[in-house]
């Protein structure tokens, strides 16, 4: 990548782990809350890593940035995170220069989703890049690419029916529960957590359900009563908590701890209790699936309950492709420009100096010289000079690189690194 002028390093790397051969604990290990990013962020920088994405959800944590090497990137994943190297070696990949930028176009399209078309994926890739620009540690390159992702994304939800059906985790944990409990309408359900899955959820079990028996409990009381609000909705205090789920037959868990929120000494019920956990890290305690009535059902099992809806999105999966290729192509031909913007400058650079020696001679021949109408009408000859040998360079049939050599050589050109 050095060519195009975009980092001192030579390669950009993707390294990171996902749901296709991470399980739900290895995922847990190498989850990282906005404070290790941030933290993870700032190392990189002071190890001269001059361009960087992190991306941290349920399904997936990645890096994507210019390095020496990808072990710096491993190791700062390795450092920031409850995750080990040789854990990391099992389940990992790492691509390089095209194959990284290809990967990181499915990612962000919803092609590489746990369930296909859920384009949650997008919002938290914005967040990334916002995270990575407020800390200074994103160029040029990291900003085209996600703009030309978010680019494709958006061209795929309006040109396809890709995400057709409110297909996501929480829209899945409720199908879930509408197929395993018999007469929800009149069950107690409580939703433990009000981020944005538990929000979701809460939309979902409002609109699917037609249950008035909803209640939400938060550690921050005030962001549970904003949803419960908008929906006529129960809020409980947190301390609550062990006496609610005594009363629920559902309880979903929606928190985004690093530990475990409900534990075997919270569950007490002499009835069924049908128990989803939405959380990466796994928020509810393996051991509780071992008590009696109890049912445990993580998001890995919902996002592998495929319907008719996931199956008939596949058929649009050329289309995205397609859509992906373009858009790919279209940054691809932008890098390349960055190839010979040096030679450019320095050919404008030159340029103006032939100028500024010619207004200077004859301003001093002509008595009636007009200098200002000369610089105007000279500074517009060279706009039309430069841009012409750029759309010469951009050509596809071209060897540019040798062009970039001939016109180094015909105009003796000081070309400065970037």
């Amino acid at each position: 990548m050095k060519e195009y002028h975009i980092s001192k390093h030579n390669s950009f790397y993707t390294i990171g782990l996902s749901y296709k051969k991470a399980d739900a604990k290895v995922r847990g290990n190498f989850s990282l809350d906005t404070v290790a990013m941030e933290r993870l962020l700032v190392q990189a920088k002071a190890q001269e890593i001059d361009g960087l994405l992190v991306t941290s959800t349920c399904n997936r944590t990645e890096l994507h940035g210019f390095a020496q090497h990808p072990f710096q990137l491993i190791k700062l994943l390795c450092d920031n995170t409850e995750g080990t190297l040789e854990e990391f070696q099992e389940v990992a990949y790492v691509y390089k220069n095209n194959e990284a930028i290809a990967h990181l176009f499915r990612v962000g399209t919803g092609l590489d989703s746990q369930i296909l078309g859920d384009f949650e994926i997008i919002s938290q890739l914005r967040q990334s890049f916002n995270r990575s620009k407020k800390l200074d540690i994103a160029n040029p390159f990291i900003e085209r690419l996600c703009n030309s992702v978010i680019q494709a994304s958006k061209r795929i939800k309006n040109e396809t029916e890709i995400s057709s059906g409110a297909t996501s985790v929480a829209f899945a944990s409720v199908q879930y529960i509408l197929k395993e409990v018999p007469n929800i309408s009149d069950k107690n359900i409580l939703l433990f957590g009000t981020g944005k899955i538990g929000r979701n959820t809460c939309e979902n079990l409002i609109k699917h359900t037609k249950n008035p028996h909803i209640t939400l409990i938060n550690r921050t009381k005030n962001k549970a009563e904003r949803i419960a609000g908008k929906f006529n909705l129960t809020v409980k205090d947190h301390g609550d908590l062990q006496a609610e789920i005594r009363k629920a037959d559902v309880l979903v868990v929606a928190t985004g701890a690093q530990l475990p929120t409900i534990s075997k000494e919270l569950i007490y019920t002499k009835k069924p209790l049908l128990v989803l956990d939405l959380s990466i890290p796994k928020n509810v305690s393996d051991d509780i699936a071992t008590l009696d009535n109890v049912t445990v059902i993580h998001l890995d099992q919902l996002s592998r309950m495929t319907d008719d809806t996931l199956e008939r999105r596949k058929q649009f999966i050329p289309q995205a492709e397609v859509i992906i290729d373009e858009v790919m192509s279209d940054f691809t031909q932008w890098l390349e420009t960055r190839k010979f913007a040096p030679v450019i400058k320095a050919l404008k650079r030159k340029l103006k100096t032939m100028k500024e020696e010619e207004l200077d001679y004859q301003s001093k021949k002509s008595s009636d010289f007009d200098p200002e109408q000369a610089d105007i009408i000279s500074n517009r000859i060279i706009q039309k000079i430069t841009k012409q040998f750029a759309n010469h360079l951009k050509e596809t049939d071209i060897d540019a690189d040798n062009s970039l050599e001939l016109i180094q050589k015909v105009f003796q050109l000081e070309v400065e690194p970037q």
